[in-house]
């Protein structure tokens, strides 16, 4: 049976397509064929969509999402740690320290995605400009 390897939860796993062992070469590669289109059309598609919803991204678009992720995590670390210091948290205590940490997750998750739509091409990177030179 054919199978393909599909994502699990963040860890973003190759997801190609691997053909039955058993089925004709000629079949392998017509579907390999056919699956790269489809890759490359999905290749597209996102450059068109992310490039047009957030043009070229600079450097200062990471550092603010770094810092705030930086932020978000320290907020969760140090609130944790500020419940447990008196004790056992109660469970609004720990529901309160449970979004603290979705936070800080959904914005780590966010710098990744914008770190991968830059690795994969779908925007562009401006790197920083050369300080001014003192001549």
């Amino acid at each position: 049976m054919a199978a393909i390897r599909a994502m699990r939860g963040t860890a973003y796993a190759d997801d190609h397509f691997e053909p039955e062992a058993a089925l004709d070469p000629h079949a392998q590669r017509r579907i390999r064929g056919h699956l790269e289109q489809v890759d490359y059309m999905a290749f597209a598609s996102n450059g068109e969509v992310f490039a047009q919803a957030l043009g070229p991204t600079k450097i200062e678009s990471f550092q603010r999402l770094a810092l705030a992720t930086a932020k978000a995590r320290a907020r969760w670390v140090t609130q944790a740690l500020e419940l447990t210091s008196a004790g056992t948290p109660t469970p609004e205590q720990a529901r309160e320290l449970r979004v603290l940490r979705e936070a800080y997750e959904e914005l780590a998750e966010a710098y990744e995605a914008l770190r991968r739509l830059v690795e994969r091409g779908y925007v562009a990177f401006l790197p920083p400009e050369p300080p001014p030179s003192a001549a």
